[in-house]
């Protein structure tokens, strides 16, 4: 089922759940616990990371089969511009329509390892808007997209952000999936600019609550997420205490979701890393809760409204 659909129609927010392709055996297998805890939890779709090497591709396409045959769960494969050509994207989409897939998101893609800023594969795409126009001109897949409420790494200017997502939409794509953020007000007032420039669709805040302090140090400040001072200073209180940390980062999202949620967010994009307890927390607490229903309508900066 096409996720614009699946948006449009469900009677709550929608929840999804990120996953990237396993490498090793090992890793493969605690991935089928970590979808079998899941999967209980009946998400409205998940998605799968894409590697832009061969075998990589290969997984991500064999996990989006697997999720939707094995599992029950409708899965969208991301789709990123790095290291390959337009006809080499086109036999990706290829492999993806012969395996039944009918969403894709739509990526630029990272730098690759060692490289400071993303440059076009020779006879590639340069952006995810124009890859984006490819898949709308020449597929029939829902195209999702990227949103940053904060500034992407490679902005040109303040409005960079918005710009970007709106070529997005012109091109075709139905929804939007957040970079990771930890302050609302970034998603607030990135939503507002966007509405005031006609942007319509819905717009999923992605979340990862921190459950390890080497993340804020690693991963969080690659991508740079900026973590507000007061809850990296909680955070750093309890460096010497692993479960301290963890369960101040599930408090912390779970508070973070329930705002959004209040405010008229569309649905919670979980990045799990692949594991699965953090997320089973916070998804049980927010469906016992139901913050969406004590929203007040007048007060909604995110609507669940769709192009």
């Amino acid at each position: 089922m096409r996720i614009d659909e699946i948006i449009a129609t469900s009677p709550d927010p929608t929840f999804s759940f990120e996953f990237f392709p396993p490498k090793t055996d090992e890793a493969e297998a605690a991935l089928h616990g970590t979808l079998q805890a899941l999967r209980e939890l009946q998400p409205s779709f998940v998605s799968v990371t894409y590697g832009a090497g061969g075998s990589s591709r290969d997984r991500t396409i064999n996990v989006v089969r697997n999720l939707r045959l094995e599992h029950g769960l409708e899965a969208m494969a991301h789709l990123t511009c790095v290291g390959a050509t337009k006809d080499e994207i086109r036999a990706v989409l290829g492999q993806m329509r012969d395996a039944e897939i009918d969403n894709v998101l739509a990526l630029r893609g990272d730098p690759p390892g060692g490289e400071e800023r993303f440059s076009p594969t020779p006879g590639g795409f340069a952006s995810s808007p124009e890859l984006t126009a490819l898949l709308a001109g020449e597929y029939d897949f829902c195209i999702g997209g990227a949103a940053y409420p904060e500034p992407h790494p490679d902005a040109r200017h303040e409005h960079d952000d918005v710009e970007t997502a709106k070529a997005k939409v012109a091109a075709g794509a139905r929804f939007l999936i957040t970079q990771i953020f930890y302050d609302n007000a970034d998603y607030f007032s990135f939503i507002r600019r966007l509405r005031d420039e006609g942007v319509d669709v819905p717009v999923i805040p992605g979340l990862m609550p921190i459950t390890q302090i080497s993340q804020s140090r690693g991963f969080l400040a690659k991508i740079g997420a900026r973590i507000p001072d007061a809850y990296r200073r909680e955070l750093d209180a309890r460096a010497d205490d692993p479960d301290a940390v963890k369960d101040l980062g599930v408090s912390y999202a779970t508070q973070q979701a329930a705002q959004l949620l209040a405010a008229g967010a569309p649905g919670i994009h979980f990045i799990t890393m692949n594991r699965s307890p953090a997320t089973r927390a916070i998804l049980s607490t927010l469906r016992l809760h139901r913050p969406w229903e004590n929203a007040d309508p007048a007060r909604a900066v995110a609507s669940n409204s769709t192009a």
